[in-house]
């Protein structure tokens, strides 16, 4: 028997009747799912200093798990002293298992480390059905040593679902396990 992600087990098992309930979808295969989860963190003091970018890209894979890409810049920009071509920023891109495991310590292991946490704001969706979350330090997640750490940054994750409504996609992602705020 091949792992299957504990997440990913609930989705299968519990999440997909009861949105299939809440909706009364028809069929099995028009229920929302997860695709991929982004987590992106820009690095604007990059133009000065480049070893910045290696350490984010160090950190964003020691939370992933997958090796992170440095973006870079597209056009550019005087008064940032910004030219075509240099990194400035980091990215991952997370599907399938890797994407289910990285969810479930976000919501078991990271969120509960914010500082008077009291629930992520609902108000992060984009009407397509896909949510933007911002952290603000990336220190509350475990794998980062806060010895080691230049200068504590956030970064921003972007969950992308197959739900064509703001509604079905909350729904989707509250029974996965994400906090949202009460009213």
């Amino acid at each position: 028997m091949s792992y299957l992600p504990r997440l990913k087990q609930e989705y299968k098992e519990r999440i997909i009747p009861a949105l299939t309930k809440e909706f009364s979808y028809q069929n099995v295969m028009q229920v929302p799912k997860l695709t991929k989860i982004v987590l992106s963190r820009g690095v604007g003091a990059a133009v000065a200093d480049k070893k910045l970018i290696d350490h984010a890209v160090d950190e964003l894979t020691m939370i992933t798990g997958q090796k992170a890409v440095a973006t870079i810049s597209k056009k550019d920009v005087a008064t940032f002293k910004l030219r075509k071509g240099m990194p400035i920023g980091v990215k991952v891109t997370l599907r399938g298992e890797q994407m289910y495991e990285f969810l479930d310590r976000l919501i078991t292991a990271a969120l509960p480390r914010v500082r008077d946490f009291d629930g992520v704001k609902a108000t992060g969706f984009d009407g397509r059905g896909n949510y933007n979350l911002g952290i603000t330090e990336q220190i509350i997640f475990p794998e980062i040593n806060i010895d080691k750490v230049n200068k504590i940054d956030g970064m921003d994750i972007t969950f992308v679902t197959t739900a064509p409504t703001d509604k079905e996609a909350k729904s989707l992602l509250t029974e996965l396990g994400i906090p949202f705020k009460k009213k």
